[in-house]
């Protein structure tokens, strides 16, 4: 019995690339991809999964890019994650002490 994964695809499906419409055939595996999601700017995420180990910085308060935020320990390394851009912290969604995986919402920036 062959795998259903290796089937030929039969249906033509419109795929949209920078405004141009094409008709073709697409696969299982892309059409269960996961979905792009444009990048927040004023929200970080974490790079790595890991435990954070201290906040430098606090809601509310006023920060320019390239401060330290916080300490995320990864594979026994402590990393400075810093801050993207120059802003004011509306919230901090992480504690100290904290284990999170990768692509973890930590700070939101207003």
């Amino acid at each position: 019995m062959e795998k259903k994964e290796n089937e030929i695809p039969t249906e033509l499906k419109t795929l949209s690339i920078w405004d141009r419409d094409y008709k073709t055939f697409l696969t299982k595996k892309f059409e269960n991809r996961k979905p792009y999601i444009a990048h927040d700017p004023l929200k970080v995420y974490s790079f790595l999964p890991g435990t954070i180990q201290k906040l430098i910085v606090k809601e509310g308060q006023i920060v320019k890019k390239g401060e330290p935020m916080l300490i995320l320990e990864s594979m026994k390394m402590m990393n400075i994650v810093r801050v993207p851009i120059d802003g004011k912290v509306k919230s901090i969604h992480v504690q100290p002490g904290e284990k999170i995986p990768k692509d973890h919402l930590i700070v939101e920036f207003e």
